[in-house]
């Protein structure tokens, strides 16, 4: 089995009386430690399968194996333990705080942990390090450019050590050159970190940053290579 794997996973929102197949009957293998790339336009369901993976949403149907546990079936609170654990998260809306510095925005997933300070801060000061951030550490949100916010927003996701890192749209605000600078930092990241990256997209310049690449359009896939 791959690390991830959906089986036939189908999530439908109702508008009235109608079905709106957001995800429909998709068969999903991700292997460990790759970048994929989901390609498609607004609306195909790109955001909806990144929830569902990250356990964010439960599926209609279907059921989705990370490492061979379905976790589809954990219960409410299991889920979260098992997000905490497992996924970080990079929004399309980056979210950080605005009266927190770099630093602080980093290592607030690790508020409700028990790691040791000093290991928060050894975790801190090497993603800081690695997003290209370190003369920055001091600075609030409102004093970085975009691009750099979305750095703050990548180390923030990796701050709790996960295995898997979901990011959704990630560039959508940023220039082109920046946005394919964010990729590349999530790539060399990935090869570094051995992290397995889900990444959507709407931008097809980006596309050849992944080791595969899906093409989704109204709640389903095709794999492009």
């Amino acid at each position: 089995m791959s690390f991830i794997e959906t089986k036939n996973l189908v999530k439908i929102y109702r508008v009235g009386n109608k079905k709106i197949y957001a995800v429909n009957n998709i068969n999903l293998k991700i292997n460990k430690n790759e970048m994929i790339i989901l390609f498609g336009p607004s609306g195909s369901g790109k955001t909806t399968l990144l929830l569902l993976l990250g356990a964010l949403i439960r599926p209609t149907s279907g059921k989705i194996f990370v490492d061979g546990n379905e976790i589809t079936k954990l219960s409410e609170s299991k889920a979260v333990e098992w997000r905490r654990k497992n996924i970080g998260f990079v929004f399309q809306k980056i979210n950080l705080i605005d009266f927190l510095n770099v630093y602080d925005n980093v290592i607030v997933p690790l508020a409700p942990s028990n790691i040791k300070s000093a290991e928060v801060k050894k975790r801190a000061l090497n993603l800081i390090e690695k997003v290209g951030l370190r003369d920055r550490i001091n600075h609030k949100p409102s004093q970085l450019s975009v691009g750099e916010q979305q750095r703050v927003a990548i180390a923030r996701a990796l701050i709790t050590n996960p295995r898997i890192v979901l990011a959704d749209e990630p560039t959508s605000h940023l220039d082109s050159e920046t946005g394919k600078e964010i990729v590349t930092l999530m790539k060399q990241l990935q090869k570094d970190l051995q992290i397995t990256f889900v990444v959507s997209t709407h931008d097809p310049d980006l596309l050849s940053l992944a080791d595969r690449r899906v093409r989704m359009r109204d709640g389903k896939v095709s794999i492009l290579s």
